[in-house]
């Protein structure tokens, strides 16, 4: 959960190294061909159009951002270091402050520039997140609980859940389930029975995962207990900062120091071994600009490896998730998209940004929440858009992970709830499918959810950004506009069939049915 009208504004950079002599590296080259850059969060914008700049130092643009560009003619530009990038009519330029910026020629197509990159610079490790993100819908108390998570309507959210006809599978519980920031035991006022609680919702089929963060209220036991280690960042006169984020003001548990991660991951087991909790949602890890001096136990090599030493913690959690990441590409974790709005503008976010992580090596996937994970979106049910719901669980139904959050019980009539449980169920039959892929991303670095473009280089589709592919032969093409009962999908070389068995040989332009309760999909014929 993340609100993005609230800036965090603190730093991790007092202790940045840079080289003595100031040394400046840049990279311009011709732009000839399409690129993707790895700022996930402006996947909308790939490829590249003249205009565009990012800055990676300090800034991961509240997502997961890796130091790496790609192209549709087999280009590859890496540094190990954050990197600036500017596109203009005529040219892309890529600076680093602190590391050579690399070059490669790899072949002369996307796919082939991803493969030498991961191959190179982020290799699969072999492992995957625990399978039930992938295998089963995810549900979330954030929309329906907010900060009033507790045990009654936790309870109340999981039994509804099941009585709607959906499947059991991995229930996040959301923020203020804890006693405090940085005391992560359960708020005895509103758990009675935490364990009990936890053992029932095994017991229904589900998996529980918490909602953590960095963070540690200045004011509570454990706020003192850090700030007498010094686990946290310190200001300039060694005392311990206090720094704003958008759930007020803390102090943030400095990573560099491993005694800081070993009482964090300390708290953390005691409610996996204690309570029985299946993993965590790490919130936050955020990255800030050069603003405000904070001292770190060692010195970091950019203020972005705070972000990656948070995320390597959930590497020892299988059951995990991420919003915030910095050069985890390869690695065993769970990345989400930011926080999406309750709008159409906002659901034609989705395509492009998974894509965007696919390509970038944050394969293990999901597109935030069904139908937006704001929740101030949600406080008029008058406002709330049936269709926009539907449609939202369209698109994630087919995506590497699907996650629910607001109770489409709740808010649906029967013909809309009907074609959201249609989504599920119709996610049920891809199920053996989309694990097999995940598998196949494990072990060759393959994305999971890809561009047309990384399938079927060099046929026009390096622009289409609302279809996409789930391995090789899976085409999704969902629908985007509001009162749509059509939908133009493009189809590529080769023989498809539709989901009556019609048959379409590619490549050449159709137009499928697309009633509210229709996702179009396409399945390449062997």
């Amino acid at each position: 959960m993340l609100i993005f009208s609230i800036i965090l504004e603190f730093s991790i950079s007092v202790n940045a190294q840079q080289n003595s002599n100031h040394q400046h590296f840049a990279l311009k080259i011709t732009a000839q061909s399409n690129w993707w850059s790895g700022v996930i969060n402006h996947g909308s914008m790939m490829p590249l159009k003249a205009g565009y700049e990012a800055d990676m130092n300090g800034n991961n643009y509240g997502n997961q951002i890796q130091p790496l560009l790609l192209s549709n003619q087999g280009e590859v530009i890496w540094c190990e270091q954050p990197i600036s990038i500017k596109y203009t009519a005529d040219s892309l330029i890529v600076e680093s402050k602190t590391a050579k910026i690399n070059y490669t020629k790899a072949g002369n197509t996307l796919k082939q520039a991803y493969q030498f990159a991961t191959k190179s610079y982020f290799p699969y490790s072999g492992k995957t997140p625990d399978k039930l993100l992938f295998s089963h819908p995810q549900y979330n108390t954030w929309i329906e609980l907010m900060y009033d998570q507790n045990e009654n309507d936790i309870m109340k959210y999981a039994q509804a859940i099941v009585d709607n006809g959906l499947t059991p599978g991995v229930l996040m519980i959301d923020d203020n389930w804890q006693e405090d920031y940085g005391t992560w035991t359960f708020h005895p006022g509103r758990f009675k029975s935490p364990k009990e609680m936890v053992a029932k919702l095994h017991k229904m089929g589900f998996k529980v995962m918490l909602w953590v963060c960095p963070f540690v209220s200045a004011d509570s036991k454990n706020g003192r207990e850090v700030a007498k280690k010094k686990l946290v960042f310190l200001n300039r006169n060694n005392a311990p900062a206090v720094c704003r984020w958008w759930n007020g003001y803390s102090l943030l548990l400095d990573f560099s120091n491993p005694q800081a991660i070993d009482w964090f991951k300390n708290s953390l087991n005691v409610l996996v071994n204690e309570y029985g909790v299946d993993g965590f949602k790490f919130d936050a890890g955020d990255i800030g600009k050069d603003e405000s001096n904070l001292v770190s136990f060692r010195k970091f090599t950019s203020p972005n490896e705070y972000t990656e030493l948070y995320a390597k913690i959930g590497l020892d959690y299988p059951l995990n998730e991420y919003r915030a990441n910095w050069k985890m590409g390869g690695q065993a974790i769970a990345n989400r998209l930011a926080d999406k709005g309750h709008n159409w503008n906002d659901l034609h976010e989705l395509i492009p940004n998974m894509i965007l992580e696919g390509l970038m090596g944050y394969a293990y996937s999901c597109p935030d929440m069904i139908g937006g994970g704001e929740f101030t979106s949600f406080l008029n049910a008058s406002k709330i858009d049936q269709d926009l719901i539907v449609r939202s669980a369209q698109c994630h139904a087919l995506m590497p992970m699907m996650q629910f959050s607001v109770a489409p019980w709740r808010i649906l009539d029967k013909t809309h709830l009907d074609a959201v449980l249609k989504a599920v169920k119709l996610r049920e039959k891809f199920t053996g499918y989309i694990l097999r892929m995940v598998d196949n991303t494990a072990k060759t670095g393959e994305p999971i959810l890809r561009p047309m473009e990384y399938n079927f280089a060099n046929s026009g589709f390096e622009k289409v950004k609302d279809q996409f592919m789930i391995g090789d032969s899976l085409l999704v093409a969902p629908v985007l506009e509001k009162n749509a009962l059509k939908r133009i999908v493009l189809v590529p070389k080769g023989s498809w069939k539709n989901e009556a068995g019609q048959t379409f040989k590619g490549p050449k332009t159709i137009e499928m049915n697309a009633e509210i309760d229709v996702l179009p999909y396409l399945m390449k014929v062997k």
